[in-house]
């Protein structure tokens, strides 16, 4: 479960990790009391599970109350990297001397959690060369010493009062991580000002498993309208940013199928495993879902073992009989009962392939028509 910014300043807040003042707000007005609650200059920050919020529009700036009011009116009830606004954090702008890099997240591979720091922050941290990364393997018996901790911040390059609020905040940082059953705890920007490391940004996980034992925290929905659908039918659905829906019958036909349209210059728009064995009415409410999202083309890829290929043809005619198809619809289709479906498609005008790169390329084509 991701928690929204200002619930992650809220955590960490209450471990003692500086954060800016500030507070959320629903209405411009509320924006504009808040601003001058804190006097100055201000931000405002929607509010959603994304990031790169900046660049989507979502994070402006504003020197007086009337200004901060004027900048909410803007972002609130808009869409933001496709998500809606429903609320803003106004807090004051701080001054920032430098920026830094830190997280605790976990390392699959090595089986423990891992500390990432850099002395680059304040921008994707897949963009900063190897090099520029430092990475820490905690080992959870021992937790994350002092001298560890002395060891990161040498690295990273601080001195002064600064180091001695890094050394400080390490240990605190892995003890929200540790006690909140956290799969990631992030601060980017960790800002230097002054004397004093602030909390500029706080991106934090819980881990669903462990939400049992976090009764303190209010339960986020992270999933957009469609995907909450597909989860109720209990499809595998995650959307995208593309414009070719996609419908495929497993988890592994599914990645193929999203491969393939980008390797043909075509932009996915969702994952949708239907998975094995579903019938003609999970298949047809799968596609009405699909048509919701109104993509420029629908591309059908079934691989049929327990799923039957009658069944899947069945459901888009279907489909079609109740509602408008009002894009194209390419369908690939394969395995049992094939004939039959086939047979079905082409009665009711449509068009089956049998290798999905076909598919995909027509998808493509059409795509790029409209």
């Amino acid at each position: 479960m991701k928690l929204y910014e200002y619930m992650g300043k809220d955590l960490f807040s209450s471990y003692g990790i500086a954060v800016p003042r500030g507070r959320m707000a629903s209405t411009p007005g509320e924006a504009a009391a808040v601003a001058a609650e804190i006097g100055g200059e201000v931000v405002v920050k929607s509010q959603i599970l994304s990031g790169k919020r900046g660049k989507g529009g979502g994070i402006l700036f504003a020197s007086s109350p009337g200004e901060a009011g004027e900048a909410a009116a803007k972002i609130l009830g808009g869409t933001v990297q496709g998500l809606k606004v429903e609320s803003v954090l106004v807090e004051e702008k701080i001054k920032i001397d430098r920026e830094l890099y830190l997280s605790i997240t976990v390392d699959g591979s090595a089986k423990k959690p891992v500390l990432i720091a850099s002395a680059s922050g304040g921008m994707d941290i897949e963009d900063v060369p190897d090099e520029e990364i430092i990475k820490y393997h905690i080992d959870p018996f021992v937790g994350l010493q002092p001298y560890a901790a002395r060891e990161i911040t040498r690295r990273i390059g601080l001195a002064g009062p600064p180091a001695g609020e890094m050394n400080r905040l390490l240990p605190v940082l892995y003890k929200v991580f540790r006690e909140k059953d956290a799969e990631l705890v992030e601060i980017n920007p960790l800002v230097i000002s002054g004397d004093r490391l602030i909390a500029a940004d706080a991106k934090v996980t819980i881990d669903d498993d462990g939400l049992y034992r976090q009764k303190g925290f209010p339960r986020v929905e992270e999933r957009t309208e469609a995907e909450q659908k597909a989860h109720a039918l209990g499809l595998s659905y995650v959307q995208l940013e593309g414009n070719i829906a996609v419908m495929a019958n497993g988890a592994g036909i599914t990645m193929g199928t999203l491969d393939t349209l980008q390797h043909y210059g075509g932009s996915p728009a969702n994952f949708l495993d239907a998975g094995g064995g579903t019938g003609m009415e999970e298949t047809a409410k799968a596609l009405e879902i699909l048509l919701e999202t109104n993509p420029r083309v629908i591309l059908i890829n079934i691989f049929g073992g327990i799923t039957r290929c009658d069944d899947v043809a069945n459901a888009l005619v279907k489909v079609k009989k109740e509602r408008e198809i009002p894009v194209p619809v390419v369908i690939r289709l394969v395995g049992t009962n094939e004939e039959i479906g086939v047979g079905i498609l082409k009665e009711n005008g449509f068009e089956a392939y049998r290798k999905m790169d076909e598919a995909a390329a027509k998808a493509v084509e059409l795509a790029n028509r409209h």
